[in-house]
């Protein structure tokens, strides 16, 4: 098993060197991006694209997630379309005869959540954070417009359809042989962020609290002295061996680390010396990021990530 992971997590550090959007797709035979894996003993990921989400990739940029319990599948991430839901499903029972009984989606964002509909036909209950609901009834429809546009006819069956059920702090399963915690940890990348930690296995299918492979966005409501006190006082306490990012190839604490919490904190003390020196918004857009150059999708997000840090910054 420990060599198996530490195959998956050295096949995703090689790929951070060759990681660029034109990379083609791995799996042409399915609207997925990448077959399913097995991280650990009955725990599968789809890992998507380390790119922004278009026609090529099918909206297939995150990781798309799924427990195999004994007695029914729960997945992580209800995909991007209803499409896409449709082809994790097929992967799904390519693996096993057990039913998928629920959907956790890991916030309210469109590659976790517009898959709904696809789910919700099946019979299978769709589960997310309080705050990710309010996300997608604000959103959901300009969410779905997005995914429209880059996806054209794979968008076809999507409609957007609500979560069945919400919660605040935790919602706890216990199915077959796994106990499985949808955890709210605090304010990370999104509203409603969660994730879903499996303590007799130890590990944390992260969602976008953690990011590896690829340059994480700050969004407009992406409050980055909040996001690293809740990594450092409730996420990495957790103490997971195993980490399954919201982005980037299985890998450890460590690396996510590095990736998500190190970059923040980074990020925050070239923004917080411009600002120390009298420096605007103009200038601040080019702070040093270098030592994160080497990212998927640095190119596009890291000015704008440097202008949304010192516009928080100018009135902490």
């Amino acid at each position: 098993m420990r060599g198996a992971v530490a195959g998956l997590m050295l096949a995703g550090m090689a790929g951070m060197a060759g990681a660029s959007e034109d990379i083609a797709d791995k799996y042409p035979g399915s609207m997925l991006y990448d077959k399913p894996v097995e991280v650990i003993p009955h725990v599968y990921s789809a890992i998507g694209a380390t790119a922004p989400p278009t026609y090529e990739n099918a909206g297939h940029n995150n990781n798309l997630s799924f427990v195999v319990t004994g007695d029914g599948v729960v997945v992580i991430n209800a995909g991007a379309s209803y499409g896409l839901a449709k082809a994790l499903h097929a992967e799904i029972r390519a693996l096993t005869d057990q039913e998928v009984k629920l959907v956790l989606l890991e916030n309210g964002q469109g590659h976790a959540m517009l898959g709904s509909n696809y789910w919700a036909e099946q019979g299978v209950k769709v589960v997310a954070h309080a705050e990710a609901a309010a996300e997608i009834e604000e959103y959901g429809a300009q969410a779905l417009a997005g995914m429209q546009r880059y996806a054209g006819d794979q968008g076809e069956g999507t409609v957007l359809y609500p979560p069945d059920e919400t919660f605040d702090e935790a919602y706890i399963v216990e199915m077959g042989d796994m106990r499985i915690e949808a955890r709210y940890l605090g304010p990370a990348h999104s509203p409603g962020d969660i994730v879903v930690w499996l303590p007799e296995q130890s590990l944390v299918i992260s969602g976008d609290m953690a990011f590896h492979e690829r340059m994480l966005p700050i969004f407009e409501h992406t409050y980055t002295a909040d996001w690293i006190d809740t990594w450092e006082t409730a996420f990495e306490p957790l103490g997971a061996t195993y980490v399954i990012p919201g982005h980037g190839h299985p890998t450890n604490m460590a690396q996510v680390r590095r990736y998500t919490r190190d970059y923040l904190v980074y990020l925050r003390a070239q923004v917080g010396a411009h600002l120390e020196a009298g420096g605007d918004l103009a200038e601040a857009y080019y702070v040093d990021q270098t030592p994160y150059a080497h990212l998927d999708t640095f190119e596009e997000l890291a000015t704008k990530n440097a202008g949304r840090v010192f516009e928080q910054m100018e009135f902490e």
